[in-house]
């Protein structure tokens, strides 16, 4: 059985930081890339960063570029995303992505951030 864990969000201040994590089992075939997307209400899931398996290559938003870093574990099967210098405007549902090299995609559960004073 597929599963993907999420943890580490929650409320934070503006300036404040988190750290989400992402840690994958069950899944048979290789991984190609893993990700973090985001949802608030009324929106579309956008995509936030990405690092693939192999090589390392790094996607980031506009929106999160500098403030935010993905890197992974192989050994563990886990990605993670440090976010610095949160803003309200990061305030959404975070869910981790996994796609495999076979086109299969598994979706987290989300977790939840806000970023209020």
């Amino acid at each position: 059985q597929v599963q993907l864990v999420e943890s580490g969000g929650g409320l934070v201040q503006p300036g404040g930081s988190l750290r989400l994590s992402c840690a994958a089992s069950g899944i048979i075939f290789s991984i190609n890339s893993m990700g973090w997307y985001r949802q608030t209400p009324g929106k579309q899931r956008e995509l936030v960063a990405r690092i693939t398996a192999a090589g390392g290559y790094m996607y980031y938003a506009d929106s999160v570029k500098g403030r935010f870093t993905i890197s992974r574990d192989n050994a563990k099967n886990t990605v993670y995303l440090q976010m610095n210098s949160l803003k309200p405007e990061d305030t959404a549902v975070y869910y981790c992505r996994v796609l495999t090299t076979n086109s299969y995609i598994y979706w987290g559960q989300g977790t939840q951030v806000t970023v209020s004073s």
